[in-house]
């Protein structure tokens, strides 16, 4: 049996749909994927899975003339092949048109008219997937499986630890490209982002325990490194493709990251994971796999969680993230990799800072005063 997948997507979009896909390959599936090329890499990491390349950014927002290239040449791909099933994980009906040409004897797309095809909001992702494409009745059931790790993995691209503790941290990342073509402004990315100041801070302690701090990040992330002058630090940003991303997270103790790309990536390693969230809630997004920590800044204001499933809040100030301090942080990070050294597992979790909470008023008249 043959399937065909469609997913572009985000890097976190792509690796919450690999359980479900994995589960179809378990069954007897053979399975081909058609991807834009950031997340082609990645995928070619799985044995079992065969990715069929396409310009994703020229068919979304090129010229007339490039979204037509591309799409001839991906119809050029799968032109009068045999699918068994063909799932395509948009809810938008013009993505079809991708697979026009193929032949399939059953085809899934997401849909907002049926309960059946419609990514249930405040669920995780991972769950919906799944309970779609492998048609699981929609009654009470255990939680989706863990993330799947590659099988074929390039080694670690750092060299061998110096100190006690690797720690990992993603300062920037945080993209959202449908926004970012659409009006010009990443509002995603400032407000899922927790604030700069708190990472210094944090590489700034575990520096002072002579832990080895690692700034990782993508090729246009490197605002951040000035930041980061008086500290010492490995600098892997904009210098990793997502394999190594992996790889490196696996070869390290622990990675703390807010909601964006590396967050998932991170979530395929061994690494203990710390998640720092506002805007988007951490139970639907979160890694579920031992050793995973989402922290939920924002305890008490009304708008949180701010994003729908399509947008964000026309927040002015992300006091959410700014609610979570650096020293619970630190105190979690300590937590997990005391865990895991004692062989006790924690299975992943979400907690919110109940401690010194500031109120949503109070934090904005603070930075106005700064």
């Amino acid at each position: 049996m043959k399937a065909l997948i469609v997913k572009f997507g985000q890097i976190g979009d792509v690796i919450m749909a690999i359980p479900a896909i994995h589960a179809l390959h378990e069954k007897g599936f053979e399975v081909h994927w058609v991807c834009g090329k950031s997340v082609k890499p990645l995928l070619e990491c799985y044995s079992w899975i065969t990715p069929i390349t396409t310009d994703d950014k020229g068919i979304l927002f090129g010229k007339p003339v490039d979204r037509i290239r591309g799409i001839l040449k991906l119809w050029r791909e799968i032109l009068f092949r045999r699918f068994d099933l063909c799932v395509t994980l948009y809810y938008d009906q013009r993505y079809r048109l991708l697979t026009l040409p193929a032949w399939a004897k059953h085809r899934i797309s997401l849909s907002t008219q049926l309960r059946f095809t419609n990514l249930i909001a405040g669920r995780h992702h991972t769950d919906e997937y799944a309970r779609i494409v492998l048609g699981i009745d929609d009654s009470c059931r255990e939680q989706s499986a863990p993330p799947v790790s590659p099988d074929r993995l390039p080694p670690s691209p750092l060299p061998e630890k110096t100190a006690l503790r690797r720690i990992v941290i993603v300062p920037g990342g945080v993209q959202h490209l449908v926004r970012e073509q659409a009006t010009g402004h990443l509002p995603a990315q400032t407000l899922r982002r927790w604030p700069i100041e708190n990472f210094v801070e944090l590489a700034r302690n575990l520096a002072d325990r002579n832990c080895e701090v690692v700034l990782l990040g993508g090729p246009g992330d490197e605002w951040i490194r000035p930041y980061f002058n008086d500290i010492t630090a490995i600098d892997c940003i904009g210098t990793l493709s997502l394999p190594e991303v992996v790889s490196m997270c696996s070869a390290s103790d622990a990675v703390v990251t807010h909601d964006t790309g590396p967050l998932h990536l991170a979530g395929l390693s061994n690494a203990c994971l710390v998640g720092i969230f506002g805007p988007t809630d951490p139970a639907t997004r979160v890694p579920r796999r031992p050793y995973t920590l989402g922290i939920w800044g924002g305890q008490g204001f009304a708008c949180r969680p701010c994003y729908d499933g399509r947008e964000f809040a026309p927040c002015t100030f992300n006091g959410c993230m700014h609610q979570v301090t650096p020293e619970l942080v630190l105190e979690q990070i300590d937590i997990l990799l005391s865990a895991k050294s004692r062989g006790v597992e924690i299975l992943w979790r979400t907690i919110t800072p109940e401690s010194n909470l500031i109120p949503v008023t109070s934090v904005k008249q603070s930075e106005r005063r700064n």
